[in-house]
């Protein structure tokens, strides 16, 4: 596992993605003393560049003006830039949008030594690993499951409102020994340990997975829809009754048909009160829809209502928010241009939008 960089005093990590969960991620990891971290900003980094980021954390308190050890606005390339070494860790926080190109495995591929760099998806979501497996077969692939509450409020400025707990998990590649995998996942939950931080290995990472879907595919998908806090929906109840906890149970019993997991109904309550009632918290995929952008749907809500549809588990309330939410992000891909509208007649508007948009 030398040839990992494990035996190094430091590990040399990329972090793609500092909004708020990439870059807690980042002071975490520099903060545990046991990481250099370079971090790919995008639209803050002029202004972290210039005075660094203003962090509000429940962990860690206030900090101002901090900056991980290195910053940069693009994704470097390894194999063209020669004063690089190779990274140990490719840390990916970035949202997994699967349904819109590049995918995350051509994101990262200028990054990924094959054999060394190990690759920890810090991303919400079932069954993102897959590509990533497929994408880079000589590589280690660690999955890693936040629950943090961090969003970034504006520009450099990072609200951190929930404890940081980190479940980290080595996901199963064919290609290369289970006790590389395992090692590379204990290696990164030492290196993100930290005070103030609770990271947790995890063995059977679709534990670790649908237990967030729990909270992402209802709580996440819902407060988009609606444009509402988590706080106000428990203040409504009806929407707690009607649509957070249904959703929730067909998540319990997928997760059931699907991975064999039980959830006990103990779990879906204690996840419906998880975020602290004072913080009025703004999920984040809430957060992408109000500022125009595409959102993770098809990770978080398509990919397990499919699978649970597959084993034959009924699913009405996730089929309902995900057909709402599908609509949603059409309007932001119209929006953007991804999409084009053609100037059809009403007579041929139901047929001819499908023919338009390559719809058999």
């Amino acid at each position: 596992m030398g040839s990992l960089g494990f035996d190094a005093p430091k590990h040399n990590v990329l972090v793609i993605g500092s909004g708020g969960v990439g870059t807690m991620a980042a002071y975490a990891l520099e903060k545990g003393g046991r990481a250099t971290v370079t971090a790919v900003l995008r639209s803050n980094f002029a202004v972290v560049q210039k005075r660094g980021f203003d962090i509000d954390s429940r962990d860690h308190g206030k900090i101002s003006g901090w900056r991980p050890s290195h910053i940069r606005n693009t994704i470097p390339n390894t194999a063209e830039e020669a004063q690089l070494q190779p990274y140990d860790f490719v840390v990916v926080t970035t949202k997994n949008i699967a349904d819109i190109p590049p995918s995350v495995a051509t994101l990262i591929a200028p990054v990924v030594t094959p054999g060394r760099t190990v690759i920890a998806l810090l991303q919400n979501g079932l069954n993102i690993e897959k590509p990533i497996v497929a994408a880079f077969p000589n590589n280690p692939v660690i999955s890693g499951v936040p629950y943090i509450g961090a969003s970034q409020s504006s520009l450099g400025n990072i609200k951190h409102v929930n404890h940081d707990k980190l479940i980290i998990s080595p996901f199963s590649n064919p290609n290369i020994p289970a006790s590389r995998c395992e090692r590379a996942a204990e290696e990164f939950q030492r290196a993100y340990s930290c005070r103030g931080v609770t990271c947790i290995y995890e063995p059977n990472v679709d534990a670790a997975r649908w237990k967030k879907l729990l909270y992402n595919s209802s709580y996440n998908t819902v407060a988009t829809i609606l444009r509402m806090d988590t706080s106000r929906m428990r203040v409504s109840e009806h929407i707690i009754d009607s649509l957070i906890r249904p959703a929730m149970q067909e998540i319990q019993a997928a997760a059931k048909a699907v991975a064999g997991l039980d959830i006990s109904d103990e779990t879906i309550e204690e996840t419906i009160r998880i975020d602290t009632f004072e913080a009025f918290f703004r999920p984040s995929m809430l957060q992408d829809a109000e500022k125009g952008n595409l959102t993770e749907f098809e990770n978080i809500l398509g990919e397990p209502l499919r699978d649970a549809e597959r084993h034959g588990v009924p699913t009405p309330t996730l089929r309902v928010i995900y057909s709402i939410l599908k609509g949603l992000q059409w309007q932001t891909m119209e929006s953007k241009g991804l999409i084009t509208v053609p100037q059809v007649s009403s007579s041929t508007m139901k047929y001819g939008m499908r023919a338009a948009n390559g719809v058999a």
